[in-house]
């Protein structure tokens, strides 16, 4: 168990559940008995502080508070309340007393609940991401069942069922705390002896022998300290009587005892007042500057006494310990003979079969972590292998970039396409070079005939050369297709 988390069991303090925080709205301050009446001076009424919020560990601590406290501005809830028992609190009564309250704090219950179903829609929202699953829709309305403090067929307004539930899961929930609480310290006490274990492997023969004569030594130097009193007992409340109040033991008064501690004069001891009651009996085993004294077990050894106390004086299970059950319980036998009671050192948290189990579940999440830590390395060594592809890919298209940009300097251009309209020929340049293969000129009449050759041709610019051109003809040698001479004929021939 870490210090956060010993810290916030001591927290629990005047707000330990929602039973205890609606029956102290109700409490009347009382005098201190030491007060003297008629020295006080008539002074100018000063405006009421509020009471510093207590965190009660709940997750839904800032909800359950925010709602406390607009409950407590309605009249008729109060006035409810007072009337109501314990256990009819409990069986949820008095959340039926929800349907009278004022239009002005339904209405701020109705904003608050929707807050709080925007919030878990959050909470959600963020662990799926962190599991991976961003990308996958979330059914918020399944989700919220898992919550049981508020109704989430209904998010969008405060009702009965949503107080009763409320109700429910925070009495629920802090009786269930010392349970957790013992789980916790009990893996704290078999994680440190585990450490201390695996410390001694690391030693030589002669260094080993040291440390676990060191260990020793330490425990039986923590174990020499003075008897302490039972809990709660006469004489632990009569030692508490002579030395911080400062009072003759032989003038022990159970009820003026309780209005001395009663610090914050609600008629009740709360889990805090009941813990400040057990500060001179830890003295005894525990001092932070001694090295054999762990501050861990100091708060678990307060808490057990805490718990203990309630146990046997606490007859309504509420979690408060009122005048009467006090007065009650110092009549017993227990209050007068009490056993003697046993500290931490004499009960071990854990058992030998337990720590076996408790060592096996950490070999099992070692293999568990270094399975983690190859896959880690197998997906990196892909992430690498991708980045080198990525890195050539984006060298080849630099390379075409380059390639293009030198094109362009060199101003290269591609020949003109050519546009035939209707049956026109188009102007060949360069009859050779246009020749296909095979049919080269061998000869000058494959060759361009002279200019003046041409001339008679164009004497009779309407004859048949007008005729041939019309049916796609060629008008002279020159335009004979490759490969076709003009044959020369006797005019006498048949």
């Amino acid at each position: 168990m870490s210090w956060a988390r010993n810290k916030m069991c001591r927290s629990r303090t005047a707000l330990t559940s929602w039973l205890i925080l609606l029956v102290q709205l109700l409490c009347l301050e009382a005098v201190p008995i030491s007060m003297d009446k008629t020295k006080i001076e008539d002074t100018e009424p000063k405006a009421e502080e509020a009471p510093a919020s207590v965190d009660t560990g709940l997750h839904y601590d800032r909800y359950l508070r925010e709602v406390i406290d607009f409950l407590e501005k309605d009249q008729h809830f109060r006035e409810k309340l007072h009337n109501t028992d314990m256990e009819d609190i409990k069986q949820g009564k008095l959340a039926k007393e929800l349907d009278f309250v004022s239009h002005h704090v339904r209405t701020k219950l109705d904003e608050l609940k929707r807050q709080e179903v925007s919030r878990l829609r959050t909470l959600i929202k963020a662990k799926q991401d962190l599991e991976g699953g961003n990308d996958i829709a979330v059914d918020h309305q399944a989700l919220l069942k898992q919550f049981e403090y508020l109704n989430h067929m209904n998010p969008h307004t405060f009702e009965v069922e949503d107080l009763d539930r409320l109700i429910r899961s925070a009495t629920n929930d802090l009786e269930n705390f010392d349970k957790e609480r013992h789980e916790e310290f009990k893996k704290y006490e078999m994680l440190k002896e585990h450490d201390r274990q695996e410390h001694l492997k690391t030693l030589d023969e002669e260094e080993r022998k040291k440390e676990e004569e060191h260990y020793d030594e330490m425990k039986k130097k923590h174990a020499d300290h003075p008897k302490v009193n039972h809990p709660g007992s006469q004489n632990q409340l009569k030692e508490v009587w002579e030395e911080a109040d400062g009072l003759d033991p032989e003038d022990f008064d159970p009820k003026t005892f309780f209005k001395l501690h009663d610090s914050n004069g609600d008629g009740y001891f709360d889990e805090q007042e009941l813990e400040a009651l057990f500060t001179k009996e830890l003295e005894k085993i525990y001092d932070p500057t001694n090295e054999e004294d762990d501050m861990v077990e100091m708060e678990e050894e307060r808490l057990r006494m805490r718990e203990h106390v309630m146990n046997e004086v606490d007859s309504n299970k509420d979690r408060l310990v009122s005048l009467d059950e006090f007065l009650v319980a110092t009549k017993k036998k227990e209050f007068l003979e009490p056993d003697s009671w046993e500290t931490l050192e004499q009960n071990q948290a854990y058992t030998d079969e337990e720590m076996r189990e408790f060592e096996e579940h950490l070999v099992q999440q070692e293999e568990d972590l270094n399975q983690k830590a190859v896959d880690l390395q197998k997906q990196r060594q892909e992430l690498e292998k991708q980045q080198e592809q990525l890195n050539a890919q984006k060298v080849e298209l630099q390379q075409a970039v380059e390639h293009m940009e030198r094109l362009k300097t060199l101003k290269v251009e591609p020949p003109p396409e050519v546009h035939i309209e209707g049956n026109a020929i188009p102007e060949v340049h360069g009859y050779e070079n246009a020749l296909p293969p095979g049919h080269g000129a061998t000869s000058k009449e494959h060759q361009s005939p002279p200019q003046e050759h041409l001339e008679p041709l164009q004497a009779h610019p309407e004859g048949a050369d007008q005729n041939q051109g019309q049916h796609g003809l060629p008008q002279t040698r020159h335009h004979l297709p490759p490969g076709h001479q003009e044959i020369h004929r006797d005019p006498n021939s048949p």
